[in-house]
């Protein structure tokens, strides 16, 4: 079965230069990454998902893998790129971008429209980068769970520059740009972390401004609630919440069923639609303990199946 899915991806992707010239996709696409194909897949519209029942075949509508990048040779993603396991988009002046991270090390910003890399970086295997994001300057931030820090990378000067500043953070998972407070807003094992960014452009400074502890362990996603601009979703170990940081709150986000709610790795409501939510999270009965081959959707409640995927993150591509 994987070698028939493989070798259906691969013919699939076969026309992404083309795709990638186009480069315009209705809202409600669901973005995914896969630790099996190791490829970031962008995928047809929920309602399109859930009503496909073909085992053998993924409705690709484009990807991308660092495999299949030779301008990213320097950086060893044989290695590099082992276990992919975030995805999100970004628009920056005009421009959509791919941002992604691999456990193995690589840290990536991607022209969508081009396939050309706008920033990269293998920040090395020991660290596990964990989440992505795309400052309005075109800095960057990552943050590594093994590694414990976020650091703000001056990719604005290049497409490798290495300059950055740092702020530790245990556990660190998740990343977001809050642009209603200009803040770095960055998920630990048990505390969210409100950064100040200072500096330039090209010498960033990172400062603490708040640390709210999370109301259970295992913080895990950052996402925005595209529904309640200037909330955030945040997953913990045991639970879903909704954050509101003009009160320094969360307030608990229930699901139909309550085993939905834990140990989830993506969350996300569904942009300038119906707010669906999208989750993913391991069923902790395969071969990868912290993947699935399952996207749920909530409110209302449904699920797809990619047989042969080991997912880690699926997210709303429209965002």
């Amino acid at each position: 079965m994987r070698r028939t899915l493989s070798a259906l991806c691969l013919a699939l992707l076969v026309c992404a230069p083309a795709v990638r010239a186009q480069a315009r996709w209705p809202g409600g696409q669901v973005a995914v990454v896969d630790q099996e194909s190791r490829r970031v897949l962008v995928l047809q519209s929920a309602e399109e998902l859930m009503a496909y029942r073909g085992p053998d075949r993924l409705p690709v509508v484009w990807g991308w893998s660092a495999d299949r990048e030779p301008e990213l040779a320097d950086l060893a993603p044989a290695r590099s790129w082992t276990n992919p396991d975030e995805v999100k988009s970004r628009i920056r002046e005009g421009r959509r971008y791919l941002l992604t991270t691999a456990s193995g090390g690589l840290a990536a910003v991607v022209d969508t429209a081009t396939g050309r890399v706008h920033w990269a970086a293998d920040l090395g295997p020991a660290v596990n980068p964990h989440s992505i994001e795309l400052l309005p300057d075109g800095n960057v931030a990552v943050v590594a769970s093994a590694g414990g820090w976020v650091r703000l990378y001056a990719a604005s000067q290049g497409r490798r520059a290495a300059a950055f500043a740092e702020f530790p953070l245990a556990g660190a998972h998740g990343v977001q740009w809050d642009g209603r407070s200009s803040l770095l807003r960055v998920l630990g094992g048990s505390a969210l972390i409100a950064l100040r960014v200072g500096g330039t452009a090209a010498a960033p400074t990172l400062t603490a401004v708040r640390s709210t502890p999370l109301p259970g362990p295992g913080g895990h996603d950052l996402a925005p609630v595209v529904g309640a601009p200037g909330r955030f979703w945040v997953s913990t170990s045991a639970g879903l919440w909704s954050y509101d940081p003009s009160a320094d709150r969360f307030a608990p986000v229930h699901l139909a069923a309550p085993a939905a709610e834990w140990d989830v790795k993506s969350v996300g409501d569904e942009p300038g639609r119906t707010g669906r939510l999208l989750t993913a999270a391991p069923e902790h009965t395969g071969p990868c303990d912290w993947c699935t081959s399952v996207i749920s959707l909530h409110r209302p409640e449904g699920v797809r199946v990619l047989r042969g995927t080991h997912l880690y993150k699926a997210r709303w591509w429209g965002h």
